[in-house]
């Protein structure tokens, strides 16, 4: 039997990367999706792409009236939420503290934190009610550790460390699971971006991963998989790094 079958998933940054080949993946196993996007465009062609059982909703997940109506389209359109893949982020601008705005600082907080934490108050009651379900918030090895000029990414990555292990104790009594997701540099338009703000290349930021590569996307949908799976039923309030042997130097 399919490792997702008869279960309803919801992915916000679903368009795209690490959503939309967790989506690919989660359709496989049996999944039906609801994809979250700012992308009205992208998300049509994702959908078109992936084909099977799949919902889309243009938010943007720092508005909790949008947020709302995510959550409200996925249980209209399938009835429950048991997996929510809390992904969509944003990395900001690189530059030195000193050389960044408040506006810069807030705007990476709000899709970052603000939209983690929107999403998951207006998920979890749906899980509570049905008495189970599968939250998998997206963080970064940079929420586990300190990394210059992209402080407002570092904070926001290490802020989802806290609000996973706060709400995977209090959806325990639900046995609904909380979980985050710690993944080196991932092979994406994100770490293009960074690579051209911090002036390097894959090749050389390869050097610091054991492993002597970035991850792909695939590789980070087969943990979520797992921890979307009832194959993960007795793990709560963990950080997985999958990070290629970082943590091991």
């Amino acid at each position: 039997m399919a490792r997702l079958e008869g279960k309803v998933a919801v992915i916000t940054g679903g368009a795209a990367g690490i959503g939309k080949v967790t989506a690919k993946r989660f359709l496989a196993e049996g999944a039906k999706v609801v994809l979250v996007d700012i992308s009205e465009e992208m998300l049509e062609e994702t959908k078109q792409e992936l084909g099977g059982e799949v919902v889309t909703v243009q938010a943007d997940v720092s508005k909790e009236d949008q947020v709302k109506k995510y959550v409200d389209k996925a249980v209209e359109a399938f009835g429950k939420i048991d997996v929510f893949l809390n992904n969509a982020g944003i990395e900001g601008k690189v530059a030195p503290l000193i050389e960044q705005t408040a506006e810069d600082f807030d705007k990476v907080i709000a899709i970052n934190v603000r939209g983690m934490f929107l999403g998951m108050k207006h998920v979890l009651p749906v899980m509570y009610k049905q008495g189970a379900g599968s939250v998998i918030n997206m963080s970064s090895v940079a929420g586990l550790s300190g990394s210059p000029n992209v402080i407002p990414y570092i904070t926001s990555k290490h802020a989802v460390v806290g609000l996973t292990k706060a709400a995977a104790v209090e959806s325990a009594r639900y046995q609904v699971r909380v979980n985050s997701v710690h993944p080196s540099p991932v092979n994406t338009r994100m770490m293009r971006s960074l690579e051209e703000g911090l002036g390097t290349s894959e090749a050389e930021l390869s050097k610091m991963i054991p492993l002597g590569r970035y991850g792909e996307s695939e590789d980070i949908s087969n943990l979520v998989l797992f921890l979307a799976s009832d194959e993960s039923t007795f793990i709560s309030g963990a950080q997985y790094r999958i990070d290629g042997g970082m943590a091991a130097l």
